[in-house]
């Protein structure tokens, strides 16, 4: 029980400081026990970013697990701010962000390129919370360079994973079986008719990606794709000490060559991330009306504010190839499936996602834990990048409704995935000018026609065949 009860109907209470809105554990909501087991299994997803820190900065593994913990101090931020969304990573940027970055030595030279790759998404979000201009300057961005930036995301994602040398090729087996599982149980439509049907269906649903993952690990670990664990007891140890050694009050901070290379990148992270606040939106749009019991406020400009203080953190203490995202999707999900059953199953929801990342930082320093999970990291990344690959594309494919837009989308996303964000950015506003783009007379001329028709192969090679 919290301290601090809510009155039917309002706003859940909290302390005013502020643009922000504090809540804490026990004072202001209670402890949910389902997001507690969720949260140690499931912060294996956040560990999971070590094996990127270790490959494209150079970082020992100790090393590399402080900077997860300083991140997980920014997990919790934004619960305890004001902001009812389970934060995350900009996931569908790890590989656009990983292709900048991969053009750096592995090191300082790497760190100083993230480093201003981050301060650069810090501004943006800092700048366009604080003058609230953000959904006007993503409104400015056509329909099709929007799928074209998912697009471009979405192959990178798949393709880094299935490629030549990708983790598919050294772990097939579990990897392909708990992708499968994973995204039977997250999209499925026949799964879907199950939860509707059968509670124990239900049940699983309401854990996401935990069930999917650890299969996969099972099988890897059955079948030696992965080594089993050495399990250890006591306290983890991250070398905080060490990490100085890899920051850029040590190595020294981004030139402006780099800070204006990283524009780029930090323009389609900062879309992307835009469009995961109304996927938040939506998420909670669909069970608020089935709460009559709580009013729940989500402020735009504070998500933007929090998460620029997120990206400000790891540009000084832990440069992060995930940036800061405002949602991790796939935990937001589920806690919001939870909370439409009512109080009784989630007092608001602030508990459910406020309980969620402070149970996962607090695993982080459990070595059972840690140690237990410690070999398959990678098999947790690859699912996260790998089902985010799939709502990528199939998002995309949403912001388009001709022929002509599908065109400019898929061209811009293949030069993006495979050139990086300055090239992508280029092809799709050349793309869209030379192709799609229409003068206002003309706009005005066909104002209420339906889009073009896409076109059919077979209808004009039959047209071609009679001439």
């Amino acid at each position: 029980m919290a301290l601090i009860e809510r009155k039917h109907g309002e706003e859940h209470p909290y302390w005013s400081a502020g643009p922000f809105k504090i809540r804490l554990p026990f004072i202001h909501y209670r402890w949910e026990a389902a997001e507690t087991v969720q949260a140690l299994i499931m912060f294996v997803v956040a560990m999971a970013m070590i094996p990127l820190l270790e490959k494209y900065l150079g970082l020992p593994y100790d090393v590399a697990l402080a900077y997860v913990v300083v991140c997980g101090i920014g997990f919790m931020l934004p619960n305890l701010l004001g902001t009812p969304f389970v934060p995350g990573w900009i996931t569908p940027a790890i590989p656009v962000v990983l292709l900048f970055i991969g053009q750096f030595e592995p090191g300082p030279d790497a760190i100083k390129a993230l480093v201003g790759l981050q301060l650069v998404v810090t501004f943006i979000f800092f700048f366009l919370g604080i003058t609230r201009l953000g959904t006007k300057l993503v409104d400015l961005f056509p329909s099709s360079m929007k799928a074209g930036i998912l697009l471009g995301a979405g192959i990178a994602a798949v393709t880094g994973e299935i490629s030549e040398g990708g983790r598919l090729a050294n772990t097939p087996y579990a990897l392909s079986i708990g992708f499968a599982v994973t995204a039977y149980m997250l999209f499925s439509l026949s799964f879907r008719d199950l939860i509707e049907k059968h509670r124990w269906a239900k049940i699983i649903s309401s854990y996401g990606m935990v069930p999917g993952t650890l299969i996969a690990m099972g099988i890897g670990w059955i079948i030696g794709e992965y080594p089993l664990p050495a399990v250890e007891f006591g306290f983890s140890a991250p070398a905080f000490g060490d990490m100085w050694n890899y920051l850029p009050f040590t190595i020294g901070f981004p030139s402006l060559d780099i800070l204006w290379m990283a524009i780029p990148t930090a323009i389609i992270a900062y879309i992307i991330a835009f469009g995961d606040i109304i996927v938040g939106q939506s998420l909670l749009d669909r069970v608020d009306h089935l709460r009559p019991d709580e009013k729940i406020e989500v402020n735009v400009d504070r998500v933007h504010i929090v998460t620029g203080i997120r990206n400000l953190i790891h540009s000084f203490f832990a440069p992060y190839p995930g940036l800061a995202g405002p949602l991790f999707t796939g935990a937001m999900a589920t806690i919001a499936e939870r909370y439409r059953y009512g109080r009784s199953a989630m007092d608001t929801i602030y508990s459910g996602a406020g309980v969620f990342w402070i149970v996962g930082f607090l695993a982080l320093f459990a070595l059972p834990l840690v140690t237990l999970f410690k070999p398959v990291l990678p098999i947790a990344l690859s699912i996260t990048l790998l089902i985010t690959g799939y709502l990528c594309v199939s998002v995309a494919v949403e912001q388009v409704d001709n022929a002509t837009s599908m065109g400019v989308a898929g061209t811009m996303g293949v030069v993006l995935a495979v050139y990086g964000a300055a090239w992508g950015l280029a092809a799709g506003i050349i793309l869209y000018v030379l192709i799609e783009k229409r003068t206002k007379k003309a706009l005005a001329e066909h104002a209420g026609e339906a889009p073009e028709e896409p076109i059919h192969i077979e209808e004009k090679a039959a047209d071609y065949g009679n001439a």
